[in-house]
């Protein structure tokens, strides 16, 4: 039992609880753990999926560690995790134990109903900034910046009223009321005004001032401004400091091109992937799952305007469709009835290494464990049904099962646990069979996304493949087979013919050759599932690939990665559906010959790979 008075006198005195009245403090209270950490003892190390509990120390020390390396020392008050917690991806750094220490222990649910409140927010956004400025990236990097992380330009949700301060204060009324503004501003030449909805409730009704009164004597001038290219967190602390809610935007140019208000920078709601999972989880029926749902490319628009870098943008859609594949199970469990046997939902290929993008299949295969006593063939018709609902379910949420029918709907992707791994590790003995290669690509990209997921499932049983020097070996052809686009148009392959004529394939001609060379040096490097970065830096420590080549593959998968997300980005907003095709006429010289270098880098890569292991090249 926790001594709740204990810890709420602790509490209201630490950012951002200090900020919260004692109720809210004591309800939150009353959801802490103690937890005591002997000096050295690792809290969650580097990598840890994402965390389930906000922390904040009670006394001694943490630090926050890189790879043996330490960033920085927290003490007493401070509050951490809650990066990894609000957006639900594994942790950029770890954390220890500088010395005996106690921390309070969080869990997820109280602590986002704090932290989703504006005082909780104000807090993350100054902590953002600080983190970034004094550990460069910080132990809270992968905050889910989204909308503040755009320029405040982005934010603006309509054209300024703008008046002359000789303009009545009846008038100036009239016009914030037409707009449906909370401010306008002043035009004084050289420089600006502001008058708000407040300052006519405060000055003219509550100071008795005239309404023919000109705007003049009721505006604050000169009003601060802000750069419409200046980030919005950026901003949203320039007002907690100044105290002020409202800010003209101008141009570069000088031209107020908007008011920004603190509401619109905490209403992060309308954008930020953790508000986006808590919609989804709140979500009670499956026509509030697919609204909700609807919000997830908006997200990812949102973050592409603010410069989130592709692999960011690619680990949220990914967070987010897992979670939607979870809450959809969740709803279609509860329609069909209580499942004969424990099962778990996984989530293939580029889901699986967290490197979806809009365009993306939602590949997917379910496992069954064993049970004795239940029935194979009630299992399959009670999975194939589960199957068949999800998928349609998350069709409606916007998200397309495999052409190829490398989906859960289909029987063949619906099995024991036993039978998978029966058949992995057939592949593993004879890889020449029919289609071994690619269902050891599939099954390989695997990862749990609901159900009993501390099981050893499928991928794990490619571990082995380390002394499978015949599998590797076709691995490899296989993947030399994938040659990167370089040749006719402007030096670049496109499609001859067909509805994507003279357009450049991203996917097929961009990523696939890359991820293949990833998936079979990860295998020969002992790794499995894993992200494509994660792996060929695995593969150039331990020598399957040399170091220059594997940071080659590195730089050419982000450029890569980051064309598929502007382009799909641009059909988004314009309203088309996305895809992978790309008209090279569409980028500037500069970023065309770089894609023409980094295609040239990959066909190099492979050079090398077929001479180190005497393969032909097709």
């Amino acid at each position: 039992m926790t001594a709740v008075p204990d810890i709420v006198e602790f509490l209201v005195q630490c950012p951002p609880f200090d900020a919260f009245d004692v109720g809210a403090v004591e309800r939150l209270a009353e959801a802490v753990e103690v937890e005591f950490h002997p000096a050295g003892a690792t809290i969650f190390p580097k990598g840890t999926e994402a965390v389930e509990f906000l922390r904040v120390i009670r006394a001694g020390a943490v630090e926050v560690i890189d790879d043996g390396r330490v960033l920085d020392l927290m003490g007493p008050g401070e509050m951490f995790g809650y990066a990894s917690l609000l957006s639900g991806l594994p942790t950029d750094f770890g954390t220890r134990a500088s010395e005996d220490s106690l921390t309070y222990r969080i869990p997820a649910d109280a602590a986002s109903e704090v932290l989703a409140k504006p005082q909780g927010l104000r807090y993350l956004t100054r902590s953002m900034l600080e983190d970034r400025h004094h550990l460069g990236s910080g132990p809270d990097a992968e905050l889910p910046r989204d909308q503040l992380r755009q320029p405040v330009r982005a934010a603006i949700r309509s054209a300024p009223v703008i008046c002359t301060p000789g303009t009545s204060v009846r008038e100036a009324a009239r016009r914030l009321t037409d707009a449906g503004a909370t401010a306008l501003v002043v035009d004084l030449g050289d420089s600006v005004g502001i008058v708000t909805d407040s300052d006519l409730r405060s000055r003219v009704v509550g100071g008795g001032l005239s309404s023919d009164s000109p705007v003049s004597a009721v505006m604050t001038a000169p009003a601060f401004t802000v750069p419409s290219d200046r980030s919005g967190s950026e901003v949203l602390v320039d007002m907690l400091d100044r105290g002020i809610r409202h800010f003209p935007v101008v141009s570069a140019s000088g031209r107020v091109v908007g008011i920004i208000e603190d509401h619109d920078l905490l209403a992060v709601e309308r954008s930020s992937s953790f508000f986006l999972r808590r919609a989804i989880a709140r979500a009670g029926t499956i026509d509030q799952l697919v609204e909700a749902s609807s919000k997830l490319r908006p997200t990812v628009i949102g973050m592409s305007q603010g410069r989130v870098p592709a692999a960011e943008v690619m680990s949220v859609f990914s967070v987010v469709a897992d979670a939607l594949t979870r809450k959809v199970l969740d709803l279609v469990i509860a329609e069909t009835g209580k499942p004969p046997t424990r099962f778990a939902w996984l989530t293939l290929g580029s889901q699986a290494r967290r490197e979806a993008l809009p365009s993306s299949d939602l590949d997917s295969a379910v496992v069954w464990f064993d049970d004795d006593h239940a029935d194979p063939a009630s299992i399959r018709r009670y999975l194939g049904a589960v199957a068949t609902r999800t998928t349609d379910v998350l069709q409606r949420c916007g998200f397309h099962p495999d052409e190829h029918r490398v989906s859960a709907a289909d029987p063949l992707f619906v099995r024991s646990l036993s039978s998978w791994r029966r058949s992995a590790r057939s592949f593993l003995d004879d890889p020449t069979q029919d289609k071994a290669l690619i269902l050891v690509s599939v099954l390989v990209d695997s990862r749990a996304v609901w159900g009993d997921e501390t099981e050893p499932l499928i991928a794990e049983t490619f571990r082995s493949a380390t002394a499978r020097p015949r599998l590797l070996r076709l691995l490899a052809e296989f993947a030399l087979a994938h040659r990167p686009p370089t040749g006719f148009l402007r030096g670049l392959v496109v499609e001859s013919t067909g509805e994507h004529r003279r357009r450049l394939d991203l996917k097929n001609g961009g990523i696939v050759p890359i991820v293949d060379i990833a998936r079979w040096a990860g295998l020969a490097s002992g790794v499995t599932s894993a992200s494509t970065v994660a792996r060929l830096g695995v593969a150039g420590a331990s020598g399957t690939l040399s170091p220059f080549d594997a940071v080659t593959l590195q730089e050419a998968f982000d450029l890569v990665c980051q064309l598929r997300l502007d382009h799909q980005v641009a059909q988004l907003r314009a309203g088309v559906e996305p895809d992978d095709f790309l008209d090279p006429d569409e980028l500037n010289p500069l970023t065309r010959n770089y894609l023409k270098e980094a295609f040239r880098a990959v066909a190099s890569v492979q050079r090398h790979i077929a001479a180190d292991l005497g393969l032909a090249l097709r």
